[in-house]
């Protein structure tokens, strides 16, 4: 199909070529056969200058035209370089559309989570000051430092999604240590809601970024405890199957509505449960998604409105980055 484009492209020269051989024959079968005639061979070699000066005018015409029109789709290429060239620079202008809107879609991810944020720590801010006028109890201090505190880590963890191949350490990770840490640093929300936490975790070992990890779980927990009423229950445990290893977090709260459910993980998405119970940035559950998928795990979840919300963090055994990245380093030690 390319070569019969290419010739329909050549089409002209083909067609110049033909008039040049048909012209040369023409003049030479009029003169004396079987020998050499100057005068014919002047006069055939003049007609096909005449006839190639016409031709490359004609040509030099249509290209400038084409140059000229090169914007409008009507105008078809010339060559099948042009056609290619122009392929290329459609592909190229639609992968440059692409990534501006990945760049526009960004943006308004940052400036809405900004504004949500702004207006999220507002709240202890304002609590704060009204404690000024009031009485302050260490008690009440704590819990409003830890909410500033863990929203900024969630600003912080998010500037730093984009760059997170440049801060990150696969290790053997203890998932028992790793709960009992995400639990005692919501410590005094369990206590001050009175939420009773079970947790049954087995000393598993995954390799994962430790830091990165325990913000992960910290954010479930966060989540959780958001959406459990007083005198709830939060469960964290853990098994190991054939194909992976795993950490639940359960609860008994409000649940998730059954359409919400889909979208939990998308950022920005606060469903029914952040617009009715606690205003929510739509930002946590996104967090934790994007950055286990970045360390080779990745979360899903089950729940029932009303009744109880349970998130499972995946760690796959035939997916492991801890050892994909000792694998590179042993093969980029080889290559030296």
């Amino acid at each position: 199909m390319k070569f019969l484009r290419f010739l329909q492209y050549e089409r002209p020269y083909l067609l110049l070529c033909g008039a040049c051989f048909l012209l040369t024959a023409a003049v030479f079968s009029i003169g004396p056969h079987n020998t050499w005639d100057r005068e014919n061979f002047l006069y055939a070699l003049m007609l096909i200058l005449v006839m190639m000066a016409g031709f490359l005018l004609h040509r030099y015409l249509r290209m400038v035209q084409a140059i000229r029109q090169m914007h409008d789709e009507g105008t078809g290429p010339l060559s099948l370089e042009a056609e290619a060239c122009r392929e290329a620079l459609r592909l190229q202008r639609i992968s440059h559309i692409r990534s501006l809107n990945q760049i526009q879609d960004k943006q308004k991810e940052t400036y809405d989570f900004i504004v949500s944020w702004f207006h999220e720590i507002k709240t202890p801010i304002a609590v704060l000051r009204l404690m000024q006028q009031t009485e302050i109890t260490p008690a009440s201090l704590e819990e409003e430092l830890s909410r500033i505190e863990h929203y900024v880590d969630q600003a912080l963890y998010h500037a730093r999604l984009d760059s997170f191949n440049k801060d990150y350490e696969i290790v053997n990770s203890n998932l028992k240590q790793l709960a009992k840490e995400a639990v005692k640093h919501h410590s005094k929300t369990f206590i001050s809601k009175k939420i009773s936490v079970r947790l049954e975790v087995d000393d598993t070992t995954v390799q994962s970024d430790s830091k990165w990890l325990l913000f992960i779980l910290g954010q479930l927990v966060s989540n959780s405890l958001k959406y459990t009423p007083a005198q709830g229950l939060i469960s964290i445990t853990s098994r190991v199957t054939p194909q992976e290893k795993l950490l639940v977090i359960r609860d008994n709260g409000v649940g998730i509505d059954r359409r919400d459910l889909p979208r939990i993980f998308e950022r920005g998405f606060t469903g029914t449960n952040g617009r009715t119970f606690v205003k929510s940035t739509g930002m946590g559950l996104y967090l934790a998604q994007e950055l286990s998928k970045k360390l080779g795990h990745y979360i899903t979840c089950e729940s029932a409105a009303g009744s109880f919300s349970e998130f499972t963090v995946h760690f796959p055994k035939n997916h492991d980055p801890y050892l994909g990245i000792v694998q590179q380093n042993n093969e980029k030690t080889q290559g030296l």
